[in-house]
């Protein structure tokens, strides 16, 4: 048995924990539509900050690897430029 074999085992199961636990914490995604369209339908006005609440941590991950992306890439491309 290689190394190369037994890590793609052990990434599949660290693969298959994550899948198993990720059934109950995507349950809660049900009661948080549940609570803020009651709240709109009630008058309320958290049920709109909401989703762009979402739209903002959904964008946080992109931002921060876009911009260690960036920096690399010119980082790079500045000492190619200085080898030539």
């Amino acid at each position: 048995m290689n190394m190369r074999h037994l890590l793609s085992n052990k990434w599949f199961f660290v693969a298959f924990a994550i899948m198993v636990f990720a059934v109950g914490i995507s349950a809660q995604c049900p009661m948080c539509r549940m609570a803020a369209e009651t709240n709109l339908q009630n008058g309320g006005t958290e049920g709109r900050g909401l989703n762009q609440g979402i739209l903002y941590i959904l964008s946080l991950p992109y931002l921060i690897v876009g911009t260690i992306g960036f920096i690399w890439w010119k980082n790079r491309r500045n000492s190619q430029n200085e080898d030539l």
